[in-house]
Parts: structure tokens; sequence; C-alpha cells
């Protein structure tokens, strides 16, 4: 797998960008901040220190051996008999490794392109045993079904917020399943009241739309831009910071992380971030019928199969249609013994 990088949002205002210390894997980063987001950058950048860390050679004397002994330093135990309880495993988690050979796998597609190496020494998978049989990922990852929040955790979650910001910003996750990004990468502009749907343009992999919210919403955003946004705000993004020395400036990622948080606290909650927010707004959307294609547009899924796991967290849903189903292979067979 190979990382694929996304649209920047301007590339006036960004940042310096960090070194590793090689001329190549400088000029790779420079490559993927021109093309993806701050966060894509600053993953690959910390990739990629982390693999020739661990590898010690420079990028040209890479072999496939290397690859295969970083992974096995990565599955080394980090703590001592420490294990994580969800996989058994002490050492990084499968879907880490799996994400620093993706980076790792780009850095050396791009360098093949450049005609820099002959080769991507970072395998597709192992050959299988029967010729002719799909081969084995190299790295199996569990495919784990998100958390959601039930009806009363989003109830007492909204209760703890103590600000219109913080419950129109939970809102617009819970009920129209934006990222985070997404939700704080929204301006004054693509707010459309009158007919309840918001523009989201900071989407992932560059795919804009545009979504319905609930007017629950809707009524959290307009005491929010009456009561307490500044005035004197130097952004037009919607949500703003509203007290300190940021006031007026927009809302990081850390900041909305802090609201969550702390509400979570208050709220006496074990979990509920804001992708469980987007989690939790699509299944509760399958659980009333809405359709699996509808979801993956509000989503803004490119593959259905993305979508496809909140059939999984409906659980009502799979009963349901297993129970219609079984009613037609009765009818059809005639027989009461089958029921």
């Amino acid at each position: 797998m190979t990382v694929i990088p996304e649209p920047v949002d301007s590339p006036a205002t960004a940042p310096a960008l960090p070194s590793l210390g090689d001329g190549l894997l400088d000029e790779y980063v420079a490559f993927v901040a021109a093309r993806c987001r701050l966060n894509t950058m600053l993953a690959v950048f910390f990739d990629l220190r982390v693999f020739f860390r661990v590898v010690g050679k420079p990028v040209v004397e890479v072999s496939t051996g290397d690859v295969f002994d970083f992974v096995t330093a990565q599955r080394q135990p980090r703590h001592g008999n420490v294990i994580r309880l969800d996989d058994g495993e002490a050492g990084m988690a499968a879907s880490t490794i799996k994400r620093r050979l993706a980076s790792v796998s780009g850095l050396f597609a791009y360098l093949t392109a450049r005609g820099l190496v002959e080769v991507i020494p970072v395998p597709r998978g192992l050959a299988a045993r029967r010729p002719g049989a799909r081969g084995v990922p190299l790295i199996r990852a569990p495919r784990r079904l998100p958390r959601v929040l039930d009806p009363g955790e989003v109830t007492a979650l909204l209760a703890a917020l103590r600000t219109h910001r913080d419950r129109a910003l939970v809102l617009v996750m819970v009920l129209g399943g934006l990222r985070r990004v997404e939700a704080l990468g929204l301006a004054l502009g693509d707010v459309q009241p009158g007919d309840r749907r918001v523009r989201i343009t900071h989407a992932k992999g560059g795919r804009e739309r545009i979504v319905p919210v609930d007017d629950a919403f809707f009524t959290a955003l307009r005491d929010y831009l009456q009561q307490e946004r500044p005035l004197d705000a130097s952004t037009d993004r919607v949500f703003v910071v509203l007290k300190g020395p940021n006031r007026g400036r927009p809302l990081s990622a850390s900041g909305a992380d802090q609201v969550l948080s702390d509400a979570r606290i208050r709220a006496g909650l074990s979990h509920a971030t804001c992708h469980e927010l987007r989690h939790t707004c699509f299944t509760r959307l399958r659980q009333a019928g809405m359709a699996l294609e509808a979801i993956q547009a509000q989503a803004g899924h490119a593959s259905i199969e993305s979508t496809r796991i909140y059939l999984h967290l409906s659980p009502d849903w799979l009963a349901g249609e297993y129970r219609q189903a079984m009613d037609v292979i009765a009818a059809a067979w005639d027989r009461e013994d089958v029921r």
C-alpha cells in the first residue's frame, strides 16, 4: 500500500518543513507537503524518521531484508511484559506498522518514478503456498468495529458542554457526521441555514460535498454566532477560540479534542472522541433505515466498502433483514418445522 497525498488548503501559508537530514528524504517530504494536508505530511515525516533510525542505512542502500528486519524490530515488546488487551501484542500495533510501511513504500515509489532507485524494497505481500492463489498481506491489521455512543451517552455529553460553540461543534459531528478537520474547516460562507446544509471544503481526499444537518445544529450555531463569537475575529472560520491570547483565531484540533475530553469527564463517560461522534451519526442513520448509498454520500466515502462497516454496527437492521429473508425461505419451503 502506498500513501496517496491529499491536496493542501493554501501553500502560501504552509509552515516551514522539518528536516530528516538527508537530501532525498527531505525532497520527498517537500513533495508530500506540496500535495497534502499538514497532518499527513507530519505523519509521513515521523514514519520515515522511525524507519531510517531503525534501519541505519542510506536511502539507496535499503533492501527488502531491511524492511523485514524493521517489521521484526517493531514487533518487539516496548514496555516489558505489558500487552494490549485488544490484540494481545506487546510491540507496535499492526495498524501502526502497516502505516509506516505505506509511508516507506510511498517514498520509494517516488524515487523509482524519478529513476533514483530501481525497485521498491517494500513487498506488497507474501506469495501463497498454492500456485495461482491470492497472496498473503505482509502485515495483517485486524479490522475492528468503531465504538459509538448510545443515545443516553450523547444526551449526557451535550448536557456537559458549557458553551453554544461547543454544542454546535459536537452537533455538527454527531448529527451531520463531519470529521473533526471538516468541522473545524467550516467557513461562515459554507453554512446554508435556509437549506439546512453545510458545504464541506476541507474534505478528505479533496472531495468537496454539501450535506444536510439537523435543525438542532443550526439553532446552536445561531446562539453561538449571536452571543459568543468575537466580532473582531481574525478569520472566517466558524469555530474560533473564545478567550485568552488566541481569542478570535481558528479553533485547533487539539482545542476541539480538549472540549470533548473535558465534557466527557464532566459527563462521567469512558469514551467520546470526535471520530466516535461521526461513527455514532452514521450508525444511527443506518439503524433508522437510511440507504447505504446515501450514507456514503453524507460521509464523503470514496468507496462504499468504507461505508459497509455501519451494517455491522446496526445489529437491529441485520436481525430484521435476516428475519425477512427467513420468512421468504419458509414460505417457499412451505414447512412449519423450519420456523
